[in-house]
């Protein structure tokens, strides 16, 4: 059954409400955003701040995937909710009204569900761009299979990053870029938690034409942890200090940076207040050249009309 559009949706629709009635439930609990994402679908008639990496315009914003892919971050359930709510339809719907709004890049993962949803999309007009992290395979080589999605960079994966370093293996990172230059002709860039790999990058001047550092070392080992704290949370590592350190080294480099988990992966997310708070510290504390990363999850809120708000508020250079 079809339900990207036409009477197929319709009548799906219809009956979905109908039996939601049935339960007891408001029609608005088929699909929360219906009415607060409204506003988004407008287009606002001023550009959204945007910033030039390696010649590529983007918005100074990019959309980011985690909610869509289920890293919430946090407990498992709320990875299974992101994940049941983030169906393929709904996955191109939120795309969709990103785009719509100028939120045009998306930094997306290499799955099926984002590959048929760029695909349908595009088939549909959609001028959207993506681009992905990688890594090369164990014996050294770089796949090629996501040129057939057209990335306008290729990043080096985050987690992958950090444990090569740890392990003294940072020239495969350095290899990594190299290769993308070499065998694939695009914009190549390092991801990673621990910003001390990116000042290595930064020093040893590598070709790297950007870098993606997130504002907290979720990586960080637990031993280290233990050593800092004498003990360690049972989750990931959100420290406070941590961020102050990431748009420490974002501003040092030279080359453009996207800073990711701005919001803390939801733990500055507890009020509007505490949102914009995370806005405003991580796009002032950023160079003009440089960007932010900002996965959204619309089912209770409109969060794309939100958080372009605060970019308007605080990112225009």
């Amino acid at each position: 059954m079809e339900l990207a559009g036409g009477q197929g949706r319709r009548d799906f629709l219809r009956r979905a409400a109908a039996g939601a009635l049935a339960v007891g439930l408001a029609p608005d609990a088929l699909h929360p955003t219906t009415a607060a994402a409204e506003p988004a679908t407008q287009p606002q008639s001023d550009p959204l701040p945007q910033i030039t990496i390696a010649g590529v315009r983007i918005p100074r914003m990019v959309v980011g995937c985690n909610p869509i892919g289920g890293w919430s971050h946090q407990v498992q359930a709320l990875t299974n909710a992101m994940l049941e709510y983030f169906t393929l339809e709904r996955t191109i719907e939120f795309l969709r009204r990103c785009e719509s709004v100028g939120l045009d890049v998306w930094v997306s993962y290499w799955d099926d569900k984002p590959r048929q949803a760029l695909r349908r999309l595009w088939s549909q007009g959609s001028k959207l761009r993506t681009y992905l992290p990688g890594n090369l395979t164990e014996d050294g080589k770089l796949s090629k299979d996501v040129l057939e999605l057209n990335p306008v960079f290729y990043i080096h994966h985050g987690n992958v990053t950090d444990n090569l370093f740890r392990e003294g293996k940072q020239e495969v990172v350095h290899d990594f870029v190299k290769r993308v230059h070499d065998e694939m002709g695009i914009p190549a860039g390092i991801s990673a938690h621990n910003p001390d790999c990116i000042r290595y990058a930064e020093e040893k001047g590598w070709e790297a034409d950007l870098y993606q550092l997130c504002l907290y070392y979720l990586t960080r080992p637990k031993e280290q942890i233990r050593a800092k704290l004498g003990s360690a949370m049972l989750g990931e590592s959100f420290l406070e200090g941590d961020r102050d350190e990431a748009l420490k080294v974002i501003r040092e480099v030279s080359k453009p940076c996207l800073a990711f988990k701005i919001l803390g992966a939801g733990w500055h997310c507890s009020s509007p207040e505490s949102v914009e708070e995370a806005f405003r510290i991580a796009l002032t504390g950023i160079k003009k050249t440089d960007g932010i990363i900002v996965g959204m999850w619309p089912k209770f809120k409109d969060e794309i009309s939100m958080n372009l708000q605060l970019l308007r508020k605080y990112g225009t250079t």
